[in-house]
């Protein structure tokens, strides 16, 4: 019987085999889709060179952020990131776990609290070298806005002494809303086909000496939060979850 949640295997994703599967997937098929029907446009991407390891902090909108972001991505920093997925909608039965393994190189992750044991597994393959993507807000957004930012990036990111690339994903959610968004202004209208999306890479941010977790998960909200702004043009983009 295979298990599923936290105990779901998931070293089989990171083996050679397995890697080289899947970029073949993202080299003749997952990227060039996500290019063409996102019309996909990359900023930033001068800020995820080096030899890393890296953890991408990013808004999220839609179930389409993952493969939209390891996209955008250069191939040799795609190959080493793994992606933290909530393991009570990734990890919840066989065929869903072992398809999102598989695609995304993905480990089951806590997003309701800081687990101990979801975290850990985490911080062990940043220690390693593996670059990590994770959504802090813990789910899709449900009014298009920035939700507050839950601690775990910042926790990791501290703990492994890992620079952290705030990420910013603009108007994912319009792109087959119905499917993969939650938010109205994404549900309501019909299913675009097709949908520019702009994934912009901010500045890799550190943990300043003496910082504690909280003030350094509050700069990197921020950081996420002014990219928003830049890229949307709107002003108010993140506005509640910077004044909590």
């Amino acid at each position: 019987m295979v298990t599923l949640g936290l105990d779901y295997p998931t070293r089989w994703g990171r083996r050679a085999g397995t890697r080289v599967a899947r970029d073949l997937l993202y080299r003749w098929w997952i990227s060039p889709y996500m290019r063409y029907t996102a019309s996909l446009e990359v900023r930033g991407r001068s800020n995820v060179q080096g030899p890393g390891p890296l953890i991408f902090v990013a808004n999220h909108s839609s179930n389409l952020d993952t493969p939209l972001i390891l996209s955008s991505l250069p191939p040799s920093i795609r190959r080493k990131t793994v992606v933290a997925a909530a393991m009570d909608s990734f990890f919840t039965n066989a065929r869903t776990a072992f398809r999102t393994v598989l695609l995304f190189n993905a480990i089951p992750f806590d997003r309701h609290s800081l687990n101990r044991r979801s975290a850990q597994q985490a911080l062990e393959l940043v220690r390693q070298g593996w670059n990590l993507l994770i959504y802090p807000e813990g789910g899709r957004t449900t009014d298009g806005n920035l939700s507050n930012f839950k601690g775990g990036a910042a926790y990791l990111a501290e703990r492994s002494h890992t620079a952290v690339v705030p990420t910013y994903v603009h108007e994912s959610g319009f792109l087959k809303g119905p499917k993969y968004a939650k938010a109205p202004q994404f549900i309501q209208g019909p299913s675009r086909r097709r949908h520019h999306v702009i994934v912009t890479f901010g500045e890799p941010l550190q943990a300043f000496d003496g910082e504690s977790i909280r003030r350094y998960g509050a700069r990197i909200e921020r950081a996420v939060v002014e990219l928003g702004r830049q890229v949307s043009g709107d002003p108010l983009y993140g506005a509640q979850a910077t004044s909590d």
